[in-house]
């Protein structure tokens, strides 16, 4: 999945920034790019040109500033990309299978493109509770005992209301843990076994990138 910016709107339906943009995309599977500094140093797409110099000429062609902002690429395991609102979202899932050879099958297909999806949509800060920073948590957790500690209880019951807040921030905002979007009585994890029993096999959710453009 790949940010790239202009200062005007227009420019992401022009033909010659598209294909740019794709170039940009080939450039990054093919070569695996550490990051972007490494990215804008690779030759572009199979020509003698760099991306930094494709850019360069792509600014002259079009009469914009067009600039190659960040791009993630998953070098393990299965990815399922997914754009959304136009262009204005895009997202990258890393699923793990226990068998690699289902990527291709029609339901894991549509079961990955659903995650993404809800990616999309949530917007989900981790993939699982294991994955969520630890700073995040402790932030979080910091703020519930707070609160818990203002009702006056016993300690031991603040305990408890902090940490059924602590399981409602991680169902909320872990992507596995979230309620379906397209099925609200199951979480994303309930979907993902359903599939992977229909498929025979086994299917981790690892990691995800979400770009909003402009964030």
């Amino acid at each position: 999945v790949i940010e790239v910016n202009a200062e005007t709107d227009f420019v992401g339906k022009n033909e010659k920034f598209v294909d740019f943009v794709k170039g940009v995309a080939a450039t990054v599977a093919a070569n695996k790019p550490a990051d972007l500094e490494a990215l804008m140093a690779c030759k572009y797409n199979g020509t003698d040109l760099t991306v930094e110099q494709q850019q360069q000429e792509m600014v002259l062609v079009i009469g914009e500033n067009i600039k190659v902002r960040r791009f993630a690429i998953f070098t393990e395991g299965v990815s399922v990309p997914y754009i959304h609102a136009g262009g204005k979202i895009g997202v990258l899932v890393e699923f793990k299978l226990g068998d690699a050879s289902f990527a291709t099958n029609d339901d894991f297909k549509k079961y990955g493109r659903d995650v993404a999806m809800q990616v999309a949509a949530a917007s989900p800060v981790s993939a699982t509770r294991e994955s969520v920073d630890p700073a995040v948590v402790e932030h979080e957790m910091s703020i519930y005992k707070a609160q818990a500690a203002e009702s006056g209880k016993p300690e031991n019951i603040q305990e408890k209301i902090a940490t059924g807040r602590m399981e409602k921030f991680y169902k909320e905002n872990c992507l596995t843990e979230q309620a379906f979007v397209k099925n609200p009585d199951q979480s994303v994890n309930e979907y993902t076994a359903e599939v992977a029993k229909a498929l025979g096999t086994t299917i981790e959710i690892v990691s995800f990138t979400r770009f909003m453009l402009g964030e």
